[in-house]
């Protein structure tokens, strides 16, 4: 098994505020997705490894990881999570697709998946169960029910998958989704979990930003 990595980093970040990408926002001096693919590139099951990035960003996020493929993300992550399999080598047959903001994911988190996906299972994600309570409510703010949160968890990555199994999806897909396993669902194959970690969490707003770097400075 050959075990191939797609980074999508093309995203703006506007919850964020004003400023360059997401991606590229610095966290205790070195951009979010510095962090990420070195914390990716030190797992030993994970080979080539493929960053989407900003088309204008492209000189820069190639100066700042060198050797490392990069290649420009589309409109939709959609569209930059299959102009980075494209750009997988062909000897690659699975894939983990890394969300460059959740830049502090443990290895032992990374290998889960890939030992999941050895073992067999066509496509896995990380999860954590939730700790709040949760409430669907209506457009105007008003409570429908509470969810049993005993069924939901929130989901992490990275995601992997066989990568037929993951192009098939994409090539079906028929509207946006917040995930690649999401397209892989629609697709009618089962998805499998391992757990996650909070380490993993996705930085979004600029408090994540602060806890991050809380993290690394222990």
């Amino acid at each position: 098994m050959t075990v191939g990595v797609v980074v999508p980093a093309a995203g703006a970040g506007s919850r964020l505020g004003p400023g360059t990408p997401k991606a590229l926002r610095e966290l205790a001096g070195e951009p979010l997705l510095v962090h990420a693919v070195r914390r990716i590139r030190s797992c030993p099951s994970v080979g080539p490894v493929v960053v989407v990035a900003p088309a204008a960003e492209l000189a820069r996020v190639q100066a700042l990881l060198p050797g490392t493929t990069v290649v420009a993300g589309g409109t939709e992550r959609q569209d930059s999570v299959a102009a980075g399999l494209a750009a997988l080598p062909a000897e690659v047959d699975t894939v983990l697709v890394h969300d460059a903001a959740r830049a502090l994911v443990p290895v032992e988190v990374v290998e889960a998946v890939v030992a999941a996906l050895l073992g067999g299972a066509l496509a896995v994600v990380p999860v954590l169960p939730l700790a709040d309570t949760v409430k669907q409510v209506t457009p105007g703010g008003v409570v429908v029910r509470t969810v049993p949160r005993e069924e939901l968890r929130a989901v992490q990555t990275p995601q992997g998958f066989r990568r037929d199994v993951l192009e098939a999806a994409h090539r079906a897909a028929a509207g946006s989704v917040t995930d690649d396993a999401g397209l892989v669902e629609a697709a009618g194959v089962t998805v499998t979990t391992v757990p996650g970690s909070p380490l993993a969490f996705k930085v979004t707003t600029p408090f994540d930003l602060l806890v991050a770097g809380a993290v690394l400075r222990g």
